[in-house]
């Protein structure tokens, strides 16, 4: 099966975006498929020409012609995702899209979300007025409006609209999706579990993720400035964040907690294992994720995770138990990272249960699932075409 794959993150990005659409291009053609992914490149190399972002960890691709394909997998819905759209649409193809990021919960917290919704609607020929398109500019219920019409035209061309999770097959609601909707996790790739390799003496908290105010880490350090109430010795280890290090520091300062959190950079990925073998518990505050490979991996690794979004408490794999969720609230969140570190019986439940759903959730079993949904859409109508 020939499938050309578009995604708006670029190689080496430390998100979960870039890393699940090079993981399913890897399955599919290790099984035989013909796969072209398209993604940022630089100016002059591989990949689609782009240009940077100043300030962002982000490219912008210049435009391109790809080459045909059966099916369309678009990851993203930047201007390499919606080549994949206008592809999918001239080529008579099904489009078959992954909803990874929450559009309507980063649009507040991003400026480039609205700015990116307003090249949607011109690359998808919506025929908004200037008042329309000037909506976008307005936070709140007049941005979401047009969001949520913005969604529901995306939506109305997908074959197939794959999720990450049930909680985002659920968000998908207000777009009233004529797409056939699919959950579908991404899958992480096989660790073998080890034993806590961190230095001796208190117990250490990690979090990986950006420290942008969509991840929640002021409900992190406020949890976290409890839990030293009864573990005087515990660190916070910040892992992943490269925007807004001022902000956290003064936060960290604020909260009296020089000496005891540890800000790092992203690390390439490869790099991450050792942080979570240098750990007793991951602590996850966001609840904008729509699956956080971060999670699979921890639990993967033998790492037990607190989790403050009830949506995510399923996981991958899983058929019974389900993860260690709070309520996002300092006082709960930090209730529940003392519990993880003082509860031997629970700790281990949440390993073992972990380690479960990870060996039962293998690659194989989403390639399996994914190539059922290329084969279905292929049998369809097809993707809806714009009016």
């Amino acid at each position: 099966m020939r499938i050309a794959h578009f995604c708006d993150s670029q190689p080496g990005r430390p998100d979960g975006v870039s890393r699940s659409a090079e993981m399913t291009v890897r399955l599919l053609r290790a099984a035989g498929h013909e796969v072209e992914l398209y993604r940022p490149g630089p100016l002059r190399g591989p990949g689609v020409r782009s240009l940077p972002v100043p300030l962002r960890q982000v490219r912008v691709g210049l435009p391109f012609t790809p080459r045909r394909a059966e099916v369309v997998h678009a990851h993203s819905t930047g201007p390499v995702g919606m080549t994949g759209f206008r592809a999918a649409a001239d080529w008579g193809v099904p489009l078959v899209a992954t909803w990874h990021t929450d559009l309507l919960a980063y649009a507040d917290v991003f400026t480039e979300v609205p700015v990116g919704a307003a090249w949607c609607a011109l690359r998808l020929e919506l025929g908004w007025s200037p008042r329309e398109f000037l909506e976008l500019t307005r936070p709140g219920a007049v941005r979401r409006r047009r969001l949520v019409e913005l969604g529901r035209a995306m939506f109305a061309r997908m074959a197939v609209a794959i999720a990450p999770s049930a909680k985002t097959a659920a968000g998908f609601a207000p777009f009233e999706p004529a797409a056939e909707v699919c959950v579908l996790p991404t899958p992480v790739s096989a660790v073998t579990p080890s034993t806590r390799q961190g230095p001796p003496g208190g117990a250490v908290v990690l979090s990986v993720g950006r420290g942008t105010a969509e991840k929640n880490p002021e409900l992190l350090l406020r949890a976290f400035a409890r839990l030293r109430v009864a573990r005087p010795d515990a660190r916070l280890v910040l892992l992943g964040v490269h925007q807004r290090r001022r902000y956290l520091n003064r936060r960290i300062a604020a909260l009296g907690l020089d000496g005891h959190v540890d800000v790092h950079p992203p690390v390439p990925h490869a790099e991450v294992a050792a942080h979570y073998r240098a750990a007793d518990v991951l602590a996850f505050t966001s609840t904008t994720d729509t699956q956080s490979l971060v999670l699979a991996e921890a639990e993967a690794s033998g790492l037990p995770v607190v989790v403050a979004d009830p949506g995510l408490a399923v996981r991958p794999g899983a058929t019974e138990a389900g993860r260690f969720i709070c309520e996002p609230e300092p006082e709960a969140f930090a209730g529940a990272l003392l519990r993880m570190l003082d509860d031997d019986d629970l700790r281990a439940s949440v390993i073992r249960d972990g380690l479960a759903a990870a060996s039962a959730y293998t690659p194989e079993v989403f390639l399996r699932r994914l190539e059922l949904i290329y084969e279905k859409s292929r049998r369809s109508l097809g993707p809806r075409r714009a009016g």
